[in-house]
């Protein structure tokens, strides 16, 4: 499985309907968060900047799950393939049996 990172542009000053599509998009992208698709949203402060880390084969792929957000059309993007994605991991913090 490979890592595509998707830098996406959101319009600076958006029309009602990309309001009224936010509970569908924010629906579909937990949808592929949930079997693992999508790893990472990222939304700027500024509300124009969207980045989407995403598992797939092949950029195709990518491309059809770009397909499948309901807000594409206000979204102009584009796919990097990369070479890693390094975070910190969750932990757990250690337990004491004190």
């Amino acid at each position: 499985m490979n890592q595509f990172m998707i830098d996406i542009s959101l319009p600076a000053h958006p029309e009602e309907e990309f309001f009224a599509l936010i509970p569908k998009q924010r629906a579909k992208i937990n949808a592929l968060m949930s079997d693992g698709t999508i790893t990472s949203y990222t939304l700027s402060g500024d509300r124009t900047k969207l980045w989407v880390l995403v598992n797939a084969e092949t950029e195709t792929e990518v491309m059809d799950v770009l397909y499948s957000f309901p807000m594409l059309k206000f979204m102009r993007f584009e796919i990097h393939s990369l070479m890693f994605h390094q975070m910190v991991a969750f932990k757990f913090p250690a337990i004491s049996l004190n």
